[in-house]
């Protein structure tokens, strides 16, 4: 099965850039959140990442209008009911995902693939909440969506082969290279990535070295793009904590729990980027 049209739940940084990256490279969007606020701010980040490539000369402004011109927004998720391919990017929140994916079961197709974008929850467990669970996926892009490579098909229990072969499908048409990846806690990224950001910030609660010290020392020693804390940062620090939190819960060793560090700059309301602040400041 081929995706040529899509629906994206959630207008925020990843659903944006999950609908951004499929209208570029052709295809039909409708992307909905529950406020048109929501939408409009998504809309927003999307004009301006592609503002942002003609400005430097990587896309034509006729393609970039013709982009935008495929994606359509609702409030509605009926909008998209002719959609070969349902994306949730909502809040890591296992109650928020059950709405949307029953009411995504009830409205879509029978045949459309339906996926979720979780970072960590369990694709089996999100399976549970649609009528056929064969075209249930797992597609996990990474933050930021269109700058981002890679996207990793998570594999269910009872994920049929022609839904993998369909999602990593329309992994290939928006530019992306798929990994195909069991069923686990945190796939395979995050189980490795998220307990060297959690060290990171152990050692900055530590008193060890400063936060941007530990980030040049991992910049500069081990190669990274991006420092661990600064990359907290833009992930969110909330986000952080959940997956975390999700990789003790499910795994069941402490080792994977929060940094106090984490913690305490969490429930400050010191998110990173999107709040202002974070391990570092961003002069919001």
């Amino acid at each position: 099965m081929s995706v040529n049209k899509l629906l994206v739940a959630g207008a925020g940084q990843m659903g944006a850039g999950i609908a951004q990256v499929a209208a570029v490279a052709g295809l039909d969007v409708v992307m909905i959140d529950v406020a048109d606020e929501f939408i409009a701010k998504g809309m927003a980040g999307i004009e301006k990442g592609l503002g942002r490539l003609v400005d430097k000369g990587r896309m034509e402004a006729d393609a970039r209008d013709a982009a935008l011109a495929r994606i359509a927004t609702s409030t509605d998720l009926a909008a998209g009911a002719d959609a070969d391919l349902f994306v949730e990017a909502a809040p890591e929140s296992v109650e928020i995902k059950k709405g949307l994916f029953e009411r995504a079961a009830a409205t879509l197709r029978d045949d459309a693939i339906l996926a979720s974008n979780t970072s960590s929850l369990p694709i089996g467990d999100l399976a549970r909440f649609v009528t056929d669970p064969s075209r249930f996926v797992g597609i996990h892009f990474f933050n930021p969506v269109p700058l981002m490579a890679l996207v990793e098909v998570v594999v269910g229990a009872e994920t049929s082969q022609a839904t993998v072969a369909a999602a990593r499908g329309f992994a290939e048409a928006v530019g992306k290279t798929p990994i195909t990846v069991k069923d686990s806690p945190g796939f395979v990224v995050n189980r490795i990535l998220f307990p060297m950001i959690n060290e990171a910030a152990a050692a900055y609660h530590e008193k060890v070295a400063s936060a941007q010290d530990i980030d040049t020392g991992m910049k500069l020693g081990a190669n990274w793009p991006m420092g661990p804390l600064a990359l907290a940062d833009l992930v969110g620090l909330d986000t952080t904590c959940a997956i975390l939190e999700t990789l003790e819960r499910e795994l069941g060793d402490a080792k994977y729990r929060p940094s106090p560090a984490l913690t305490e700059l969490r429930d400050a309301g010191r998110l990173g980027r999107k709040s202002g602040s974070g391990f570092y400041d961003y002069g919001k």
